[in-house]
């Protein structure tokens, strides 16, 4: 469960876990003051003989939002109060990661204003969906990389403490664990776009009666160029051969039922399924092994484009059997701006040179054949055939220090973590500011003030990003204001304001802060709008 036991005192309904559980929140107690001045401490005792937490349903079942009230009630505090916010981030055992971060501060963001902030402070980072932070240790690596080529130059190529022409095996090996691929399946290298237009090569074959690709009407921009270049690629226009299948009317995500039954009725027609693991704009989760059994059953191969879910959601790709996938490493893995990306086949497809075509270059071979007199490829299995030249050595010295990060904790407990952050944000902004029946929020009759959320409310819907619809006419000013007070998120007009607290680096009190800035944001906002 997410890190909340179904027994005992609020302390240990944070703290126990069950055998071979995980959790984020640890067995630490901290000495935040509740909201009538008592420390929580103080209180864990007391509650410890009530043991008012008995019969408490905190099962998995439970909506982390509905979790993080039990507890609060538990605690005697609100929700909103920052000694509640501060309790959790007390008892949160991934905590620690947060200081293997250069975290920025107030002063060093250029939008923030410094007159309404303290200088010194943590900005609140909600970019992590853009751009994950830089660890600490990049430096270290950046600098080891710098000096084995100044100190030993083309000797650093397979000598060193990492041998260039080898730099990228062990980032593969380690990235391939945190996306549930075997080693055989994933290679780190080029950009999100070429790795895509490379796994297209050899899965898209379209034929006069399999020439369709299926996606989501609100694919990100680069995925839907390469799927209309491909297909013109071919000879077909992507007005017959593309399937954009979008949301109900009313909705703002696709439903699971719907995307079967476009499968079921045009997938004898449909060579390729390619959909992103998390939509880049409203957050939703893809259901990955559901559609892609019933693409595969069809005869489709069914690709994903998991940006926005690798390191971010717990992912099984071999397991689920997916054909493809690929992603970018600067997100939710924090790479670095425009890093080298992720590529992944499944190890059926392992040997499949003879059988599917693709774009083959030296590095997709085996080192004994990179230099054959007479040009007989001797090609690798797996993704490291699809390989094309040598890796850029120095971008893989972040790469490098992020897993490093990563290998302190699992993907299980980051997910954890994300479902309770994530739930407590929602929480916190729809309790404030969500529409309510009748069109009004909670607190204000002004529908400028009202917020829709486009991110699913099922936690197994959702990973570390919320997106909030905002009144188009506040949506600038908001975004403005939240940016001079030391928020990092992203706007994406007409309506959208984007979040993602992602669970590494982010904290609950940075959730508390956040609403103290959106409440602000709001009020200047909706009285500018007058």
């Amino acid at each position: 469960m997410d890190n909340l036991s179904s027994h005992g005192n609020p302390a240990s309904s944070i703290n126990q876990q069950s055998d071979g559980d995980n959790p984020a929140i640890s067995a630490e107690c901290g000495s935040a003051e509740s909201s009538d001045g008592t420390g929580l401490v103080g209180k864990m005792d007391d509650l410890h003989l009530q043991n008012p937490t008995r019969g408490l349903d905190l099962s998995d079942d439970l909506h982390p939002g509905d979790k993080l009230l039990a507890v609060a009630s538990s605690l005697g505090v609100e929700v909103e109060d920052a000694a509640f916010a501060e309790y959790m981030d007390q008892h949160d055992s991934l905590r620690r990661l947060r200081q293997v971060f250069h975290y920025p501060k107030m002063k060093n963001l250029p939008t923030v204003d410094l007159r309404l902030v303290d200088p010194e402070e943590d900005c609140v980072y909600f970019g992590g969906s853009s751009m994950g932070l830089c660890a600490h240790s990049v430096k270290q690596h950046m600098d080891g990389m710098l000096r084995q080529w100044a100190t030993i130059g083309s000797q650093g190529y397979e000598r060193g403490d990492t041998p260039f022409f080898h730099c990228d095996v062990a980032v593969a090996r380690d990235m391939a664990k945190h996306v549930g691929a075997k080693e055989v399946e994933v290679a780190i290298m080029n950009g999100l776009t070429v790795n895509l237009h490379l796994q297209l090569v050899s899965f898209y074959n379209p034929t006069p009666t399999r020439h369709k690709i299926l996606c989501e009407s609100g694919a990100f921009h680069a995925d839907m160029f390469a799927f209309q270049s491909q297909i013109r690629f071919h000879g077909y226009d992507p007005e017959k051969s593309l399937i954009c299948l979008g949301p109900r009317e009313g909705d703002h995500t696709l439903r699971t039922e719907d995307i079967l039954q476009k499968i079921e009725e045009e997938g004898d027609s449909i060579a390729v399924i390619c959909f992103p693991g998390v939509q880049y704009y409203t957050g939703q989760l893809f259901d990955i092994p559901t559609i892609t059994a019933a693409g595969q059953k069809k005869g489709c191969y069914v690709g994903w484009d998991v940006s926005h879910a690798a390191g971010n959601v717990e992912l099984l790709l071999h397991d689920w059997n997916v054909d493809f996938a690929c992603w970018c490493t600067y997100k939710y893995f924090n790479g670095g701006p425009g890093n080298v990306a992720g590529f992944f086949l499944h190890e059926r497809h392992k040997d499949s040179y003879q059988k599917m075509p693709r774009f083959l270059g030296q590095w997709g071979c085996r080192f004994s054949s990179w230099f054959d007199p007479e040009y007989q490829a001797d090609v690798s299995p797996g993704a490291y055939g699809y390989r094309l030249t040598i890796p850029p050595g120095l971008l893989f010295a972040p790469l490098k220090a992020s897993m490093e990060v990563f290998q302190q904790t699992s993907m299980k407990d980051l997910a954890a973590k994300s479902r309770l952050l994530t739930g407590y944000l929602e929480l916190l902004v729809s309790r404030k500011y969500q529409k309510q029946p009748g069109g009004k929020t909670e607190n204000k009759g002004d529908n400028q003030s009202c917020v829709e959320f486009l991110t699913p409310h099922d936690p197994k819907q959702r990973g570390a990003s919320l997106s909030l619809k905002l009144h188009k006419d506040v949506l600038e000013k908001v975004y403005t204001e939240i940016s001079k007070r030391g928020v990092v998120c992203e706007k994406w007009p007409p309506h959208v304001i984007r979040m993602a607290p992602a669970p590494m680096y982010c904290s609950f009190q940075d959730i508390h802060r956040f609403m103290k800035y959106f409440t602000q944001a709001m009020e200047a906002a909706t009285a500018s709008a007058h």
